[in-house]
């Protein structure tokens, strides 16, 4: 069975990242990933192509993550 059919773009309402010309097994930046999630899969370009805002977004990530740990921790103990 073959399913590599060839649509044309505006006819596409899947997610981007099983698309023919997406999915090359080939490494994405944080923009991608961010823009990724953010669209529900739906365009990976949406960040542009500067990579600060996906760091951004991924130290917000791990603050936020490790500020919810200290958190946790630091009222769990309390009499």
């Amino acid at each position: 069975m073959r399913t590599d059919f060839n649509y044309p773009s505006k006819y596409l309402v899947s997610s981007v990242v099983f698309r023919p010309s997406f999915n090359n097994f080939e490494k994405i930046n944080l923009n991608q990933a961010w823009s990724l999630f953010f669209t529900a899969g739906q365009e990976d370009k949406v960040l542009g192509t500067e990579v600060e805002l996906g760091k951004f977004f991924t130290n917000i990530l791990i603050a936020v993550a490790v500020t919810g740990t200290l958190w946790g921790i630091y009222f769990n103990h309390m009499p």
